[in-house]
């Protein structure tokens, strides 16, 4: 059986790291009927702190981004080309600004796609992850590197050569 994932073991400037170690772990999703959909994490991208220029917090504390400052294991979801939710988990200490993109899971690709699927939009925004808020991470296995491929982030060119070009995206090879 999978144990939840508390928030606090997100809790670390390792954001790269715990991108990598994300992909195998379980994304549960309570529905309104009461039914919780589990699904395995296959991508990710890490955002590692204010220094990163393809992360948000790169521009400075705003509403939009005053999540990425606060504690660790929190969800900052927000709503990209005004239509799709990004679904993205705080991690790093308080005042250090970085978070994990879930990209993909089993069965769906895209992180637009992952989050209309499963029902996940801004209301979970700033919440912790956790079963009582209805988002939360279980326990999987640690994939073996010969499983994951680190790859450049998607979309991201604006970063420049440096930030837009690092193997900051993680996916379990098929």
């Amino acid at each position: 059986m999978s144990r939840v994932l508390r928030p606090e073991t997100f809790n670390s400037r390792q954001t790269v790291r715990l991108a990598r170690e994300l992909l195998g772990k379980t994304l549960a999703v309570e529905q309104e009927n009461r039914k919780v959909s589990r699904v395995r994490i296959t991508e990710t991208e890490a955002y590692d702190g204010p220094d990163d220029l393809a992360c948000h917090a790169s521009k400075g504390r705003t509403a939009r981004t005053e999540v990425m400052f606060g504690p660790a294991g929190r969800w900052y979801v927000y709503l990209i080309y005004g239509m799709h939710e990004m679904l993205n988990l705080v991690t790093g200490p308080q005042d250090y600004p970085a978070a994990i993109l879930i990209r993909a899971v089993e069965g769906i690709s895209g992180p637009g796609r992952l989050t209309k699927c499963l029902g996940v939009d801004r209301r979970f925004n700033t919440l912790p992850a956790v079963p009582e808020n209805a988002l939360w991470l279980e326990s999987g296995p640690s994939l073996p590197d010969a499983q994951v491929e680190a790859t450049p982030r998607v979309g991201v060119g604006y970063a420049g050569p440096d930030w837009s070009q690092r193997p900051y995206r993680f996916v379990v090879k098929k």
